[in-house]
């Protein structure tokens, strides 16, 4: 009985159990990218005309990238308090929206509604903000294969819903947005109380790598199954006990990770070694410090970077470890003592950031705005791919709209998975992934603007893989360049990039040029059109040919290219942060 409880305790405290459960809410946390099938149930039912849903869309896009709130209480709540307020949010935001689009609520104007969908999509947030706090601590050492699959997952869920609906196969089309408030909800207060740190640094492994690899080859094949079954729905009239099959085919290879925990929980759990110990920071070595020592102890420790000799870094782990933990016990007692007065100092780059410092750094800002340009551009593409096959002489546009939120995903999955190899093999800036991921971008905008037959196909991939990479890079580079210890609130302040970028490409230059291109077609090149129906709210006029798009694509792909150089701006920069990370494991790997 004893062995079974210390085998259940070893269960439940995995750091992979937590990575398991945040798989799962990430799996139904990205409700933003089911908007598209949830807007034409809303237009039908309410009467609204295109302008007035691309507001809704509006308030989508802020509601997912807006997330100060989720940040700060993600420091103050523990993280299930901000995974149920998240919950409450969803519930709230799609609920409310339910009850409006099936008439049992009064109608509500379109501002009110505007705010729904915006709290509705912004518990979110709080599902990404608490997923990648909890992982990225629990995971120090793998940080972007870590972010890369959440990240990878949640643009993965608007698929992983779609199916499930499939399956019910009910003629009430508003019975999408019940489930999407509900399922999420479910899902998140169900596995609340497992997303949360477990001392993760304690829980490394030989067969971490193994673990680590099982969950991309699965990651792999659900992105190739669902991109398959997708193919497959679209053009064959399936009976519903083949979506049945394909549903429950879907719910296996979801479940499947939970192999590893187990796995992992009933062998034998090692005990860390000498070296772990001391490579622990000196918070976890003395679990019951009160929070005024702990912050004392951070700033004798920044102390003693500036107090060590130069040759201690070239010692082995071991021996290095030993020296800078008595330098520290001395500098301590002197402290205590009165002997010396320790200053704080503003952190350097790899150490734990406020949001406020990270402010005032350039490094930051030049995240920002490779961010802005990049991921900007490419949301771009997914919000007008609709608009941008129908231009071309394509029918079938949701075909295009699943295929990006497929390469979407595997963009992400790839992201973290290369970045982490550069980091950990060259001890090189992750931010050349980026900047790798940034010019596949600008090609793929230039095919767009070409109109080529075909180019549809090759530009998505190579947009999807691009966009997607980005949301598995940045936010891992954000931990290694500004700390852990803010890394919520900080995180969120980089996606505002991306309604920033959206609201630029999208709502100012795709727009207009895409009206006036619509307008010329229409009445021989008269603006008065195009502004007369955009004050009425009328609906907008088609416009045919890659001529649509063709300005707008040649602006995005120069701009994908001064992004490629703002990142290799921010690689030049950071080597030393990043030889100082990753440099020093691959010494003490060849000694």
């Amino acid at each position: 009985m004893r062995r079974f409880s210390e085998k259940l305790s070893s269960f439940i405290n995995n750091r992979w159990l937590v990575f398991v459960a945040a798989i799962w809410i990430q799996s139904c946390g990205g409700v933003g990218y089911l908007f598209g099938s949830l807007s034409p149930t809303i237009k039908r039912s309410l009467g609204y005309n295109q302008r007035q849903i691309a507001g809704l869309g509006v308030a989508k896009d802020l509601g997912d990238s807006i997330g100060f709130l989720a940040g700060s209480l993600s420091e103050i709540l523990p993280l299930w308090g901000a995974l149920l307020v998240g919950a409450i949010q969803n519930l709230v935001g799609y609920g409310w929206v339910w009850l409006v689009v099936t008439r049992r609520t009064p109608v509500l104007p379109l501002w009110a509604m505007c705010i729904l969908i915006f709290v509705g999509t912004n518990g979110e947030t709080y599902f990404n903000t608490a997923s990648l706090v909890s992982c990225v601590q629990n995971f120090p050492k793998n940080r972007g294969p870590v972010v890369g699959v959440l990240k990878g997952f949640a643009g993965l869920s608007g698929a992983i819903l779609t199916q499930i609906y499939a399956l019910l196969n009910s003629p009430d089309h508003a019975s999408l947005i019940l489930m999407v408030a509900v399922a999420p909800t479910i899902v998140v207060i169900s596995l609340m109380f497992i997303i949360r740190p477990v001392g993760g640094h304690k829980q490394i492994r030989p067969t971490d790598d193994l673990c680590t690899s099982i969950i991309y080859t699965l990651c792999v094949l659900l992105g190739v199954y669902l991109l398959g079954v997708m193919i497959v729905e679209d053009i064959v009239d399936l009976s519903h006990t083949v979506v049945l099959i394909f549903t429950v085919i879907l719910f296996a290879l979801l479940l499947f990770p939970i192999v590893v925990p187990v796995t992992l929980a009933l062998s034998e759990e090692p005990k860390p070694s000498a070296e772990e110990v001391f490579l622990l920071p000196a918070t976890h070595r003395q679990g019951t410090s009160n929070s005024g020592g702990e912050h004392e102890q951070e700033i004798i420790f920044s102390e003693v970077e500036d107090e060590k000799p130069k040759d201690v870094d070239l010692l082995p782990a071991l021996e290095r470890h030993k020296r800078i933990a008595h330098l520290q016990a001395k500098l301590a007692h002197a402290a205590a003592e009165g002997a010396v007065r320790i200053k704080k100092r503003r952190p350097r780059r790899g150490e734990d950031f406020t949001l406020t410092e990270a402010l005032i750094k350039a490094d930051f800002w030049l995240m920002f705005v490779s961010l802005l340009l990049g991921s900007g551009s490419g949301l771009t593409v997914i919000d007008n791919m609709g608009q941008l096959s129908q231009s071309l002489g394509y029918e079938n546009a949701h075909v295009f709209v699943s295929m990006i939120s497929i390469w979407n995903f595997l963009g992400r999955v790839g992201g973290g998975y290369f970045s982490e190899k550069i980091v950990k093999e060259y001890a090189y800036p992750r931010h050349l992934a980026m900047a790798v991921a940034q010019a596949a971008m600008a090609i793929g905008h230039l095919l767009f603007a070409m109109g080529w037959p075909g180019v549809m196909y090759i530009g998505t991939v190579l947009v999807g893989l691009g966009y997607g990479a980005h949301w598995a890079i940045a936010p891992a580079a954000a931990s290694e360049l500004f700390g852990l210890k803010k890394f919520g609130a900080i995180y969120n302040f980089l996606t505002l990039a991306n309604p920033a970028g959206s609201l630029i490409f999208s709502g100012i230059i795709a727009s207009s040029i895409y009206d006036h291109e619509a307008g010329k077609q229409a009445h021989g090149g008269t603006m008065f059109a195009s502004f007369s129906r955009y004050i009425l709210l009328e609906d907008p006029l088609k416009c045919t040919g890659s001529i649509c798009f063709f300005l707008t694509f040649v602006i995005m792909s120069g701009l994908c290219i001064i992004a490629v150089l703002l990142s290799l701006i921010l690689v030049y920069r950071t080597k030393s942060v990043y030889a100082n990370l990753y440099g020093k494991s691959q010494r003490q790997a060849e000694i």
